[in-house]
């Protein structure tokens, strides 16, 4: 039965193989929605495929639930040995589960969202490639070949950032879509680059990548707080900050709003900035072993989580404010992994892939209905005109704010309840932000909805999705709602179900840390009450603001003066790099190793080369004059010259 797992990651390739090489002409012949259903089916067989195994695994005891898949053998130089070989874990199958099944639908929304484009088929193509990436990065059983995923999706999404790339984009340091697709390649890079010197000094240290020798290795032979193990879980969780959005490396992802919609659904939402999350979850015993490591990242998780909740609160551009939400729930995760919570970590992952995606197709249909018009100050009054992708992101706004009983109350108050017992001024940071998500995604969802239409409504005849866009958001609503129902606390009289399911993947961790996550049921609820009050405190402040006396807005806006354009301006950190990192480099670039040594230096070489032999071929073409008698003359010039050399060589040997 394991054995599926296979052709879980052998589907997107068909569909790669299919719409890559046939794609143009079936799309011209057969429409292109015959492309768009041949993408979709692939993901979709993968998901059921999926849903077997897991299905199968609940009816396997919790310690028979783990099966290596070999492949092949890849790898076999020297001391080096590394197979294509999937692990079918817990872990694995969760993360299996939302990237296949967020995946799927959110290729159906796109047969909609994608009509009338000329590239659908290279849209499709690239969306499968993905996907295939993105598993053989979840579904690994050592560093290498997760490292094939982790480079895999950072390729495809460059084309899919850059998919329209002859259309304008307003950005700081870039005006084109495939300009953004360069800048998210290029800062990913420089995490890729940390990662790979870990794995480095993994093999170094362990002689292999394999998951279950080094934490194995790890467990029973180094100590906690060793600087090898630590140094090789800080350069991962650089990694993890580029592939993830945290800070520095997070400004990469705003701009990544230059692709279609379904690209930021997918890319945000389910699959690739959830990389980092599950390579440090899947690492959690080296985490363990490396508390200044771990104190890193709850660190930079939470600073990431209120630094980017401040900036979404004051965006126009409703992509944006959904840019900024993402990297602020990631920020969350990882706050989660610092402290401890792997399990906790990985919940919210989850659910913040049911409503993040349902928040960016939602908006995508938006955007489709005012064509193309993503700024919020241009919507209002849709309520009545989308019926359906209003109740649909109603629920996806409740579910970000953690209002109960939605997914993501239960995900985001086990997160704060763990941060709490391990750092009030952490809870602190995350309960503030939790705040602020409440705000600023209501803001969004007011501005969108409700009041009247600030957009020529006798131009734009606004309509609701069509129907394939519409079933992909009633499903993910449905998720948003229900998705964090099996993880529901004991104190709220459940079962811990999903942390449950997850401990065998993270009790080598946990051995290794101290009983911190014990607390009385009493402060669990006043932490929950708390969470609640501060959520339900930011809709009904967006309520007053932007409804019932709008112009209190206007009023907040004026007094925060300029700390209202700081946070517009996004701190300013793209000018600032550019100042700082990037004109510099292109300098000293331009001037001294492309002017300088470049075309001094190399192109002087090799021109002074090609220029010696030039001078030397005109100098003994002088020679060549074609009269017999200058011949003659150069013969018995030769004579007389070899004669005396010889009688000279004679004497000196005489004497």
């Amino acid at each position: 039965m394991q054995n599926l797992v296979v052709y879980i990651v052998a589907f997107p390739v068909i569909g790669v193989l299919i719409n890559g090489i046939f794609g143009g002409l079936l799309q011209k012949k057969l429409g292109e929605k015959v492309v768009g259903i041949i993408g979709s089916a692939t993901i979709g067989l993968s998901f059921l495929f999926a849903v077997i195994i897991f299905v199968n695994m609940l009816g396997q005891p919790a310690d028979a639930r783990r099966h290596v898949v070999e492949v092949y053998r890849w790898i076999a130089a020297g001391s080096l040995s590394a197979s294509v070989s999937y692990l079918v874990d817990q872990l694995s199958i969760v993360m299996l589960l939302v990237v296949t099944g967020v995946g799927f639908l959110i290729h159906v929304y796109s047969i909609g969202y994608m009509h009338g484009d000329r590239g659908v088929f290279r849209f499709f193509t690239y969306l499968n490639l993905f996907v295939f990436a993105m598993l053989n990065l979840v579904l690994a059983d050592n560093y290498l070949l997760m490292f094939l995923g982790w480079e895999g999706v950072g390729l495809c999404s460059y084309l899919l950032i850059g998919f329209w790339y002859d259309r304008k984009f307003e950005g700081v340091s870039i005006s084109w879509t495939g300009d953004a697709g360069m800048k998210a390649f290029i800062v990913n890079r420089i995490g890729d680059f940390a990662f790979l010197i870990g794995m480095f000094l993994v093999f170094a240290n362990f002689g292999t990548f394999n998951f279950d020798t080094v934490f194995g290795t790890a467990a029973g032979h180094f100590a906690t707080g060793d600087a090898t193990v630590t140094w090789i879980a800080i350069l991962f969780f650089i990694g993890a900050t580029g592939k993830s959005a945290q800070i520095p490396l997070y400004i990469w992802l705003p701009d990544a709003m230059a692709g279609p919609t379904p690209v930021s659904a997918l890319i945000h939402a389910a699959t690739m900035v959830t990389a980092g999350v599950y390579m440090i979850a899947r690492s959690s015993v080296l985490y363990a072993l490396a508390p200044a490591a771990m104190t890193t990242v709850a660190v930079v998780g939470a600073l990431t989580a209120f630094y980017a909740a401040t900036m979404a609160l004051v965006q126009n551009d409703i992509k944006k404010v959904l840019a900024y939400s993402t990297i602020s729930q990631l920020g969350y995760m990882f706050l989660a992994l610092g402290v401890g919570a792997f399990g906790a970590g990985i919940f919210h992952l989850m659910t913040h892939a049911f409503f993040k995606a349902l928040l960016f197709l939602g908006a995508g249909a938006i955007i489709h209905a005012l064509h193309e018009n993503q700024d919020l100050r241009d919507m209002g009054g849709l309520k009545s005109m989308m019926p359906g992708t209003y109740k649909t992101y109603l629920m996806a706004c409740l579910a970000i704010s953690g209002i109960p009983p939605f997914a993501g109350f239960f995900s985001k108050d086990e997160i704060l309840s763990k941060a709490f017992k391990s750092s009030f001024i952490l809870w602190l940071i995350g309960a503030i932000t939790a705040f602020l998500t409440a705000f600023y995604i209501f803001r969004l969802f007011v501005l969108a909805f409700e009041g009247k239409p600030r957009f020529d409504v006798h131009h734009l005849h606004v309509h609701d999705a069509p129907k394939t866009m519409l079933i992909p958001l009633w499903a993910l609503g449905i998720l948003s709602v229900i998705g964090g129902w099996i993880g529901i606390p004991a104190a709220l009289g459940g079962g811990d179900t999903f942390d449950k399911f997850l401990d065998p993947v993270f009790d080598s961790a946990q051995a290794k840390l101290p009983s911190m996550f014990f607390m009385n049921t009493s402060t669990e609820y006043i932490l929950m009450i708390i969470s609640v009050l501060l959520a339900v405190g930011g809709v009904y402040l967006v309520y007053v603001a932007y409804l019932k006396k709008p112009e209190l807005s206007a009023k907040l806006k004026k007094g925060a003066g300029d700390l209202y354009d700081v946070l517009l301006n996004k701190y300013y950190i793209d000018e600032i790099y550019q100042a700082v990192i990037v004109k510099p480099i292109t300098y000293v670039s331009e001037r001294y190793l492309w002017h300088g040594f470049d075309e001094i230096m190399i192109d002087g070489s090799v021109n002074g080369t090609g220029k010696t032999a030039r001078f030397i071929g005109r100098t003994l073409r002088r020679i060549q004059t074609g009269f017999v008698q200058n011949y003659a003359l150069a013969f018995v010039i030769g004579i007389i010259i070899m004669v005396g050399y010889l009688i000279l060589s004679i004497g000196a040997f005489v004497k």
